[in-house]
């Protein structure tokens, strides 16, 4: 299952991590990041020890949306090395997305 992560900073949270960071940036309100749910949970179980999965709120961040230039719900962004990496904007199905990613960690 994805984390819902609270922090003092972000470069935290990417440099406490010793595996590649898939950022779901999201909204509550948002209905199709709500559909991503259950496909990040796949991706979470697929890919665990590969990667971690993280959800970050836009509205109760929303500087590090405007950072990040997070225009579109939902936005993954892949991070390593604490640099993003990769950005996957919109629902994408599970299957696809694994398959993308495992390319990539």
């Amino acid at each position: 299952m994805a984390v819902k992560k609270q922090f003092t900073s972000f470069q935290d949270l990417l440099s406490g991590s010793d595996l590649p960071v898939l950022v779901d940036f999201y909204a509550t309100w948002c209905g199709p990041c709500k559909m991503m749910v259950p496909i990040l949970d796949k991706v979470n179980a697929q890919l665990k020890g590969r990667l971690q999965v993280v959800k970050i709120d836009t509205d109760k961040y929303p500087q590090l949306a405007s950072d990040y230039q997070i225009h579109a719900l939902p936005t993954l962004v892949l991070f390593k090395d604490g640099q993003p990496f990769e950005r996957i904007e919109g629902v994408v199905p599970a299957e696809q997305l694994i398959q993308r990613l495992q390319n990539l960690v």
